[in-house]
């Protein structure tokens, strides 16, 4: 690893000031050679110490050509230097492309090392764009945020490159206003504070509207030797010298070719173009003519597509195989690749007239794509008033209204997440000042409730709307009444007052921003001609000093022709060494020709003269090619001068051209002066300074403001205003192409600049073009007339006054209207809309509309609407229908003010319906209880209310009451008994309520009782008792009873614990006493409680969440014990909490129930006491009401593998699990989802397949899919649909070997269908004559039959089986091999006595047996003995041979024993016992039942 040259102090260099030269040095290389290093050299931090060592202690590590020089360093400035360098713990930051370095081992506590919570992004913008790169760091203490470069140092301007900070938002910025190609870098953001540092990169591509082919050849292949660089001359190119110099008009077109449309009207101001429409026809034939000029020498690349493979090529073909051709990336030139083997990302080949671009994306790396950024600016407006929550009942209007801060003429409403527009449903509506903005929502039904958004630019605002149903039971089931009120609507005179100051505001602010900007604009024009001036002396004593040393040049130019002599031989040993594919050789051209000496050029300012002179020598000229890339390349032009004198050439350039081509001459101008090229025959020359005057044109008078259209209402006024740049000049206006003049109707005013055509009235005769011409400068603007319905405003007053009919009567509605048909029109009664029924006529005419509504009924009173609407809008007129009725009775229950022995005092409420007229009286009748007659009282007037004093002392009344109106009486309200002159005591009043405590007094309030016992509260007893007494003592002295419903009670000792209870008192005296209150101690107030503790979640499903928590602690002073508690929940789109239970909770456990599946909620708990409500406790996350989550489980034990299904029936197969959160089910058929005709049912923890009608295609592997974020589960069953199968074919019986016969058979019809189809034989012979199996799950078509006797008849049958059972059989014919009797004779042979005695033994053993409960058990051994031994079976050495539950056998040597049905009783040791009179044997085993 090589360094570069350390820098070298100076020798005035202070020590201090050379350690920081060289710690600059130092990083500088350490940052960029850690970029080059591996992983695992990375991560160890002690590389950069070697560095450090190498300049500070003398211990060399790395290598380099020179020594270096050894310093002593101040220990305190080497820490700062170790600790800049980055020199400590390497960790990595959540955020990718972070890198964090940790300066100590443990941290402090409370103290983290810098991080960015959000990093800067990489950017890629046009040159003159504002470019912002973005950061916010974290940390404590606070990081210092720097930003440095890869290329240069950081220059902060606020011009060019500036640096801020956002306390708001705590937001890092680095802004480019203007970012210009040399901005274009690898920049750093370092965030540092005393624990450690945070560094990010990134990345800042600018894209050049043009580039330079010598800028970027020499950015790839270095720039010209320093030695040559003073002596080189470019001679101009062909293309060059052909170019004339650019004429103003010239330049104009070129401007206007780059610039953008909407620019079009300013640059045509500014240059005095008056031709708009000319001027567009010409810039659009000029880029076709570029467009056509372009196609001539290449044909567009076509064939560019996406490939499968990692690489991308494209191919483009030029007709002029010597083009120059280069293409960028990003504003860098991509190379051309030398031959195939070149493994570069981008290369660019050359094959005949194709250029090939090739990208490989091996090395490509998808973090390094960056942003392309654009400008937009959003309107400078917020919300002053934000749209609040609506609570709206079914039906009725919903109205959201909010202010803005600027006039904004519309702004974009959503709800619930889509665009809302102007329409039935929706009205969008804005104030004339563009400041109030409202939305009505119609017709407001459950649907339609949801959140609501205003839009303005980059603010917005939403609220609620919560649609309450319609809580009247008696219209359950019916379509709810259209309701016409409004809900949220509030004050329109606030709104309208804070319109009017922030208009005010706004306008005020309107004015400061364009004072400032005419005063920034004046000191820009007095800064820029300052600079002019400036610039102007600067270049005339440039020019002036070039002068006196043009002199000097000339005498040194023999000793500069020698030196430049021999550079061009180094170049060419050079050229040699590194050989003829050298880019520098290709790109340099040196050439030596003979040239003519000039003598006696003029001066600068002067034209060039050439003079013809007879020696010759050898000149050296060496040009560099260019190639101009675009139209924005600035290009150096040069033109012939000719062979006549004083032909002067002039050039263009900008003041940086300028200086670049005084550069340029500075080597050579001195002696090239009076050179003639014998090829040119001349040779042109720049003029110092411009040639061409600035002139400014004076654009003559145009619109500031052009007419806009308008939209007219018949009989309404309308206005076009325009605005000129001058207040001198006068204009005419015409409509439709003729002038028009002043009448009564159409008014000309001018104000100023200001120029105004009024229409008082419009009419259908006023739409039109109109224009307005003044100093030959038009503007035009379209009137359109529209006539929307409208009514006479007398005919409306009318029609507004509301209907009085009687029942059974009819009413009549009509209106006269205007506007242009066609109109529709709709009549409405209660938001119902009413058609042409048996008794309702609607007759519409030329400007007329009647509604005829006949036998009224009462419940047809309410709202009557007339709507018309047409294309150009809607109207509405509203009426009221009252019809007269009778009124109902009225209404209970009724309450006994007083019942005494001097008078009964009672009310009652009035009629629910009162038929429409006013109450004139209520008719009243008295009963003594006990007689038949009843005294009519009269009428006691329109009050619901009567005291009776005409009563005797312990007699019982009833009364009967009637309402009289003009439409009649109604029927009567009979009332209870009530008894006059009986004490009857009031009930016990409420328990009293501690409103405060103190150590000096405890105040109480409470609620009378309600059994007031018939007549009005006097006043109340209060009593006290001490906690643990059993005495209470009362209050209040007893001759003064409490009047109010609260009391101070002062007689109280401080720290004693107290409870209270009172009775209520009437006329009848004293009643019950109340329940007592809750115990309170006399205490000044407490403190609140602080905050809970441990508050977490431990349990939640998809409608509740289970929280725990622990009770704050008691500080002394501080906060006290808590005495409950309150659960609060807040959705995550609301703001506002909701108390979960409206008493005070005393357990630190709660459920909260009702939630909605799946919603986010932030939940917090309040603890409270006697001193108030504590500080909440929030949860650290919001939660989701959903279960914790489960990994899908099947919960079935037992679940089934196969399933067989008979044809035609329906199978179901049901799956139970349990998951969380809930999960998404899929069924499969052999790997496919199932079809349309498998119904799939979905529950919670259950899903079923089911198929109605089961075919045999249904047959497959179903799989079961259960699926959540945390995992999923599957289960395969296969299911088989099939049916009884059909017998097989005939049966055929054939003999190929004696004493076997082969059985085949034709194969059954569904063998092909069902693969799981076999077939059973079973054989039946004459000598037993029934049928018995010989061979079952047979998969062929034939069977061979053993053991076939001669003499016997057989006879065979073969069923088919599968899942469902077998087939009907199919018999073969009877077989039969006869038999030939011949003689048999016995040769018995003679007998010789032999003794066969023998103990027992057993020659098999018996074996361990493990049976299932509820099967069968088979054991057997076998044995030997002469004589024949006896048997016996034991079972835990209990004889077995007498029970009967065991089936025991010995045949012929083996012993058998055989239990039908095993349980757990049988479970033992089993054993064998052989006994004869020779000897005795045992075998033993032992029996295992399975569960």
């Amino acid at each position: 690893m090589r360094l570069s040259q350390r820098p070298a102090p100076s020798a005035g260099c202070t020590e201090e000031l050379q350690h920081k030269c060289i710690t600059f040095w130092i990083h500088q290389h350490v940052e960029k050679v850690q970029g080059e290093r591996s992983d695992s050299h990375r991560a160890d931090g002690q590389w950069e110490s070697s560095v450090l060592n190498t300049f500070f202690c003398g211990k060399t590590t790395l290598k380099s050509n020179r020594k270096p020089s050894f310093i002593s360093t101040p220990a305190p400035f080497l820490h700062d230097v170790c600790k800049c360098s980055s020199l400590g713990i390497r960790k990595k930051s959540k955020v990718p492309g972070v890198m964090i370095t940790q300066f100590l081992e443990e941290l402090p506590e409370g103290s983290t090392t810098p991080d960015f919570s959000r990093k800067p992004i990489a950017i890629t913008i046009q040159e003159g764009k504002c470019a912002i790169f973005r950061a916010i760091v974290v940390g404590n203490p606070m990081p210092t945020v720097t930003w440095t470069r890869a290329n240069g140092e950081m220059v902060f301007n606020p011009a060019t490159c500036k640096q801020n900070y956002n306390e708001s938002s705590h937001e890092h910025t680095l802004e480019f206003p203007k970012v210009a190609p040399e901005d274009a870098d690898t920049y750093k953001c370092f965030a540092t504070n005393d624990y450690g540092r945070a560094i990010c990169t990134v990345l800042l591509n600018v894209i050049e509207v043009g580039f330079s082919k010598t800028k970027e050849l020499q950015k790839t292949y270095g720039d010209v030797p320093d030695f040559l660089k003073k002596k080189l001359r470019k001679r101009p190119t062909e293309e060059a010298q052909e170019n004339k110099t650019m004429t103003p008009e010239e330049k104009v077109w070129e401007i206007l070719l780059k610039a953008d449309k909407k620019d079009y009207e300013r640059i045509c101001v500014e240059y005095g173009i008056t031709n708009f429409r000319g001027m567009l026809k010409k810039l659009k034939a000029m880029k076709k003519e570029d467009n056509v000029e372009v196609a001539q020498f290449f044909t567009p690349s076509n064939d560019l597509k996406h490939l499968d493979s990692d690489d991308l090529s494209l191919d483009l073909e030029l007709e002029l195989r010597e083009s120059k051709v280069f293409l960028y990336k990003d504003g860098s030139m991509v190379s051309f690749a030398k031959d195939d083997c070149d493994e570069l990302t981008h290369s660019l080949k050359q094959v005949a007239k194709k250029k090939m671009f090739s990208m490989s994306s091996q090395d490509a790396d998808v973090e390094g794509i960056g942003l392309f950024a654009t400008d937009f600016k959003a309107p400078e407006v917020d919300f002053v008033v934000k749209i609040q929550e609506i609570k709206a009942e079914e039906r009725q209007d919903a109205l959201f209204t909010c202010v803005l801060s600027a006039p904004l003429q519309e702004i974009r409403w959503f709800g619930k997440n889509a665009p809302l527009t102007n329409g039935e449903k929706f009205d969008i509506s804005v104030s004339e000042d563009k400041l109030i903005h409202k939305l009505i929502v119609r017709d407001c039904l459950p649907l339609d409730a949801g959140i609501y958004a205003a839009v303005a630019g980059i603010k917005s605002c939403n609220a609620w709307l919560v649609v309450e149903a319609d809580k009247d039971g008696s219209s359950k089931g019916k379509k709810v009444a259209r309701k016409n009120t409004l809900a949220g609507e509030g004050n329109d005179e606030d709104l309208l007052r804070i319109a009017r100051e922030q208009q005010e505001r706004y306008e005020k602010e309107l004015e400061e921003k364009l004072e400032t900007a005419k005063k920034n604009q004046a000191e820009r024009d007095a800064a820029e001609e300052a600079a002019r001036l400036e610039a102007q002396a600067a270049r005339d004593a440039k020019a002036e000093q070039k002068k006196a040393e043009s002199k000097r040049r000339k005498s040194s130019a023999g000793a500069r022709k020698a030196s430049v002599a021999a550079a061009v031989e180094d170049l060419k040993e050079d050229n040699q060494e590194v050989g003829e594919s050298s880019l520098f050789m290709e790109c340099v051209e040196v050439e030596v020709k003979e040239t003519e000496t000039v003598e006696g050029r003029g001066h600068a300012e002067e034209p060039a003269e050439r003079t013809d002179y007879g020696n010759k020598d050898k000149h050296l000229k060496v040009k560099v090619k260019e190639a101009a890339v675009g139209r924005d390349v600035r290009e150096e032009r040069c033109g012939k001068s000719g062979p006549t004198k004083n032909a002067p050439s002039e050039k263009i350039v900008s003041s940086k051209d300028k200086e670049d081509e005084e550069e340029m001459s500075d080597g050579h101008d001195d002696d090239d002066d009076g050179d003639d090229d014998g090829d040119d025959g001349g040779k042109e020359h720049l003029r110092q300074g411009p040639l061409i005057q600035e002139t400014l044109i004076d654009p003559g008078v145009h619109f500031l403001i052009g007419l806009s259209d308008c939209k007219a209402i018949i009989g309404e006024e309308a206005e076009l205003t325009c605005k000129l740049s001058s207040e001198d000049c006068e204009g005419v206006w015409y409509k439709d192409g003729e002038e028009m003049a002043c009448s009564e109707s159409v008014t000309f005013t001018k104000d100023g600049s200001f120029h105004k055509l009024t229409i008082h009235k419009v009419t259908d005769d006023d739409a039109g073009k109109y224009k307005f011409e003044a100093d030959g400068r038009k503007t035009e603007a379209l009137i359109v007339v529209e006539d929307a319905p409208r009514f006479d405003p007398e005919e409306l007053k009318t029609f507004i006054e509301s209907v009085r009919v009687k029942k059974g009567h009819k009413a009549i509605f009509k209106l006269p209207f205007l506007g242009r048909e066609p109109i529709k029109v709709q009549w409405y009664l209660e938001g119902e809309e009413l058609s042409d029924e048996a008794n309702i006529k609607i007759e519409t005419s030329d400007g007329c509309t009647r509604l005829l509504l006949i036998k009224l009924q009462r419940k047809d009173s309410g709202e009557v609407k007339l709507k018309l609407k047409n294309e150009f809008g809607t109207v509405e007129a509203f009426s009221e229908l009252t019809v007269l009725d009778k009124p109902t009775p009225p209404m209970g229950p009724l309450e006994i003010v007083e019942a005494s022995s001097s008078a009964i005092e009672i009310k009652w409420r009035p009629p629910k319906d009162s038929g429409g007229c006013k109450i004139g009286n209520y008719i009243m009748e008295r009963q003594q209880v006990g007689r038949n007659t009843w005294k009519k009282v009269g009428p006691i007037g329109p009050e619901a209310k009567y005291r009776d004093l005409d009563i005797d002392h312990g007699r019982r009344y009833c009364y009967r009451i009637r309402v009289e109106t003009e439409m009649g009486t109604s029927e009567l309200m009979e009332t209870e008994d009530i008894q006059a002159g009986t004490k009857a005591y009031p009930g016990p009043p409420s328990p009293p309520k501690v409103v405060s405590a103190f150590k000096d007094c405890i105040n109480l309030s409470w609620s009378p009782p309600a059994n007031t016992g018939g007549t009005s509260i006097l006043g109340y007893n209060l009593e006290k008792r001490k906690q643990g007494s059993n005495l209470w003592g009362q209050v209040n002295p007893p001759e003064e009873m409490i009047k109010g419903k609260a009391f101070a009670v002062k007689d109280v000792v401080e720290g004693m614990e107290y409870e209270f209870r009172l009775s209520a008192i009437n006329n009848s005296g004293a009643g019950e006493f109340s329940t007592p209150s809750d115990f309170v101690f006399a205490r000044d107030p407490k403190k609140p409680p602080g905050k809970v503790l441990d508050l977490k979640v431990t349990d939640s499903d998809y409608t509740t969440l289970s929280l725990s928590w622990t009770k704050p602690k008691d500080i002394e002073g501080v906060q006290d014990d808590a005495k409950g508690y309150f659960v609060e929940i807040r959705p995550a789109e609301n703001t506002d909490w909701n108390r979960c239970s409206s008493t005070v909770l005393t357990t630190n456990y709660y459920t909260v129930k009702g939630m909605k599946s799946m919603a986010m909620y932030w939940v917090r708990v309040i603890a409270v006491n006697d001193g108030g409500e504590g500080e909440p406790k929030e949860l650290d996350n919001y939660v989701l009401a959903m279960p914790p989550p489960v990994r899908p489980r099947f919960t079935d034990a037992k679940i089934k593998s196969f399933m067989v299904v008979r044809a035609g029936n329906s199978a179901r197969f049901t799956m139970n699990f349990e998951a969380s959160p809930w999960p998404e089910v899929t069924w499969l058929k052999d790997g496919v989802p199932v079809t349309k005709r498998v119904t799939i049912s979905n529950a919670e923890g259950m899903s079923q397949l089911l198929i109605p009608s089961a075919e045999r295609s249904d047959s497959g592997i179903y799989t079961v899919i259960v699926k959540n974020i945390v995992g999923q589960e599957s289960f395969s069953i296969e299911i088989r649909v099939t049916d009884e199968p059909k017998p097989p074919g005939p049966v055929e019986i054939e003999e190929n070997v004696l004493g076997t016969v082969t059985v085949s058979w034709t194969a059954s019809q569904d063998e092909k269908r069902d693969d799981r189809l076999h077939y059973m034989v079973t054989k039946r012979d004459s000598s037993k004559r029934t049928w018995h199996t010989v061979a079952d799950h047979i998969f062929n078509n034939k069977f061979t039959a053993c053991n076939i006797m001669p003499g016997r008849e057989y006879q065979f049958r073969v069923y088919a089986k599968n899942d469902m059972g077998c087939s009907k059989p199919s018999e073969s014919p009877k077989w039969l091999i006869p038999t030939k009797k011949e003689r048999f004779t016995v040769n018995i042979a003679e007998s010789k006595a032999c003794n066969l005695e023998c103990p027992p033994k057993f020659l098999v053993p018996l074996k361990m047996h493990s049976a299932p409960q509820g099967y069968e058990c088979y054991m057997s051994c076998a044995l030997k003995g002469d004589p024949t031994p006896h048997v016996t079976w034991l079972r835990d050495n209990i004889s077995l041979n007498t029970n009967t539950n065991y089936y025991i056998s010995n045949t012929c040597g083996v012993c058998s024993l055989l239990i039908l049905r095993v349980g757990p009783k049988d479970t033992g040791e089993y054993k064998v016992v052989a006994e004869n009179p020779i000897g005795r044997a045992e075998c033993a085993t032992k029996l295992t039942v399975k569960e």
